[in-house]
Formats: structure tokens, C-alpha cells, sequence
């Protein structure tokens, strides 16, 4: 069984830029509720379903596939009418890898870092960039933010 253990937080300001190269991500959702979610994602030229389920606010169960690119496009267009575009760029530090999203579209001018641990208190220090924590502010997630975007949010 998959397990996601994940810590999110707000970006405090632009010195992690030039710390790692962005890879473009594209993400439709099939199902987006806090109990359950599913998703196309789309990398380059791979492509996976992934499902998952709540289990906290920092742990979720996560099962990955991969699939064919052109099924993934398909889904993408068909069937997934809630989208999220973004850069992730994977920084190193203090041991864990970092991983920046920088939004487009809809979800421009937000740029959120997450952090997977091997326990939901296992303790890692914080790079100087890293701001507040929002791992237990369910708008901060990928799949609120494809049906609620960032820039329709009244008070940001």
C-alpha cells in the first residue's frame, strides 16, 4: 500500500530561484473531495493516474500508475475539466529534497514548497525561504486549487 506523507508551506521570498531547474507538470482531476481524489498527470513525455485517500492533514494513501502518454492526453481533454499547470523545481536540503511549485493560469503568483517525510513527525529544518506552513489548509492543495483558483480567492 502507497503511503504520502507530505508538510506544505508558502514561499517567504525569491532566494530559492536558481536553485534547481523547473520541469513543467499539467494536472487534471477526475474527482476532487477531501476523502478522495484522482488525477492525470502529465510530465514531459510520461504520463500516471494516481489516486488518493485521506488519511490526516499530512498523511494520505497514494496509489501511482503509470499509463500512455496519448491515454493521459485523452483523459486530460475528455474528462478532466479541473486543471493545474505548474513548474517543480526539487531543491536538496537538509537531507530531503524540496519540491517548489510555481503556478500558472488561474493559480499565478502562488508558489508553495512541500517536503515528504518518512513519519508525520519526523523533525527536518527549514530552509531560510521556507514561510508559513498550510500542510492543514486544504485550500492549499492541488486539487482545491484546480476547482478553486488561487486568484478567485477573496482574501489571499
Amino acid at each position: 500500500m502507497g503511503l504520502e506523507i507530505e508538510r506544505r508551506f508558502v514561499i517567504s521570498d525569491d532566494s530559492w530561484r536558481g536553485l534547481a531547474e523547473g520541469v513543467q507538470y499539467r494536472q487534471g482531476y477526475l474527482s476532487v473531495e477531501k476523502e478522495r481524489t484522482v488525477r492525470v498527470r502529465i510530465v514531459g513525455e510520461q504520463a500516471w493516474l494516481t489516486l488518493k485517500g485521506n488519511i490526516s492533514d499530512i498523511s494520505r494513501h497514494e496509489f501511482e500508475y503509470t499509463i500512455p502518454l496519448a491515454d493521459a492526453q485523452t483523459i486530460m481533454d475528455a474528462m478532466c475539466p479541473m486543471v493545474v499547470d505548474k513548474l517543480r523545481h526539487r531543491i536538496e536540503f537538509g537531507g530531503y529534497i524540496w519540491e517548489v511549485d510555481e503556478f500558472f493560469g488561474e493559480n499565478a503568483g502562488l508558489v508553495l514548497a512541500e517536503i515528504e517525510l518518512p513519519a508525520e513527525d519526523t523533525p527536518f529544518a527549514k530552509p531560510d525561504w521556507v514561510g508559513a506552513e498550510v500542510t492543514e489548509d486544504g485550500r492549499y492543495t492541488n486539487a482545491y486549487l484546480s476547482k478553486k483558483p488561487y486568484n478567485s480567492w477573496p482574501q489571499r
